[in-house]
């Protein structure tokens, strides 16, 4: 089946009644016939239900969804992108462990980043795409590397079939986030990730009514006894052994589980993400490829323009389009919220992978925290304004921003 037609059916279980959607099992607990039947689901020896931290039927139809079209083993929903993405990593590494990461990162990340250093774990950032100084970048404590499929807000397109060959051939996973691309533009898995982290809360939910994240787990990856001894009783489990014990340990114990009112949300959103996403792509073209021809002092970065230094790549790896968003450079802070603030159509805030299009500017929000360095390695400037494309008409986009500019 095509992408529209798996996202409709596929993980699609039979509901009560012959609903059409999962009901909203808003229950934070769920009783049980007798004492034995809820020791054994504790036990892991009896299927079922008994705390919503732990699992919840509207949670599971939305995860069940994710792991078809992500074509993984297994998922987790958690309260957001930055929870999945801590228990993706967290769930593996321990003090005195080292993370390979691409520089050009959302600065949300830098911070979580920055954050588990209090835990004795240190990352070390390199060029994305520079093979020799990701090889480089290896160490016996190396346990993971990390990258964006599309960097945001640098844009920068990972070539994640070449960094998984690297990883592997160093016995390490590759964790990529995939939030920017999301599965309607790359299979991530299909291409050597081992564990595909989405904030949900953008395209997969494509309307900012809710905060979630999500993590695939490929169940490729060969899990090194010695090496991940953080895994141990759980390696018995053989593929499911990374998912069984962030089930059991981390996800359950710190408390990242998802609503189960925003799980139902998100698969609402989840069945119109191709039709919104090609939308999305076709406009966000159309739009930069305008600026960049109209005006020639900005400076338009966008990884389906010829200009792009990432624009090869993209053509390599990326089925369906170049991704839902630009960033312009206009020579100075004070123009580019001048711009911001003559926009009528467009809303002001730090998301992206709405249905409407959204502006902001990285360097005063998003990346507000980072150093200079880091700002320089995210590609972002005084003078950049981050574009998030929604569905609109784009003539109108277009006129908009030329009255704006």
């Amino acid at each position: 089946m095509n992408f529209n037609t798996r996202l409709l059916h596929e993980g699609v279980k039979k509901q009560p009644n012959g609903a059409t959607f999962p009901p909203i099992f808003q229950s934070s607990a769920f009783a049980q016939e007798s004492a034995e039947d809820l020791a054994g689901i504790f036990e892991n020896k009896k299927m079922g239900y008994c705390y919503t931290r732990v699992a919840n039927p509207t949670i599971t139809a939305f995860e069940e969804r994710i792991t078809k079209l992500e074509g993984g083993m297994a998922s987790v929903a958690c309260a957001s992108g930055m929870a999945a993405l801590s228990m993706a990593l967290l769930n593996i590494l321990k003090a005195g462990d080292e993370v390979i990461s691409s520089a050009s990162l959302y600065g949300g990340t830098i911070d979580l980043f920055r954050d588990i250093e209090a835990f004795g774990i240190n990352t070390k950032y390199v060029e994305n795409n520079n093979w020799d100084e990701i090889e480089a970048a290896f160490s016996d404590r190396t346990k993971v590397v990390f990258a964006e499929t599309i960097g945001n807000p640098c844009l920068d397109v990972t070539n994640i079939d070449r960094l998984a060959e690297i990883a592997h051939a160093h016995g390490v996973p590759l964790i990529v986030d995939n939030t920017s691309a999301t599965p309607y533009l790359i299979r991530a898995i299909e291409h050597g990730a081992d564990i595909v982290v989405n904030s949900s809360s953008k395209y997969i939910n494509g309307s900012s009514n809710s905060i979630s994240g999500v993590l695939t787990d490929s169940g490729h990856f060969k899990w090194d006894k010695e090496k991940y001894s953080i895994l141990g009783e759980y390696l018995k489990f053989g593929p499911m052994a990374y998912i069984a014990k962030l089930r059991n340990g981390l996800y359950r114990n710190i408390g990242t589980c998802l609503s189960p009112f925003n799980a139902y949300l998100n698969v609402i959103g989840l069945e119109t993400l191709g039709l919104r996403v090609e939308k999305q792509c076709s406009n966000a073209f159309l739009l930069a490829k305008w600026i960049e021809e109209t005006y020639p002092d900005v400076i338009v970065n966008y990884p389906g323009l010829k200009s792009s230094k990432w624009n090869d790549i993209a053509n390599t790896i990326l089925d369906k389009g170049y991704g839902a968003i630009l960033t312009i450079r206009v020579g100075s802070k004070e123009r580019a919220f001048e711009i911001m603030n003559n926009l009528t159509i467009p809303y002001i805030l730090s998301n992206i992978g709405d249905t409407k299009t959204l502006v902001v500017h990285p360097a005063s929000t998003i990346s507000l925290h980072s150093t200079e360095k880091e700002l320089e390695d995210a590609g972002v400037y005084d003078d950049l304004i981050r574009i998030s494309v929604g569905i609109e008409d784009v003539e109108d986009l277009i006129e908009d921003f030329r009255n704006a500019i």
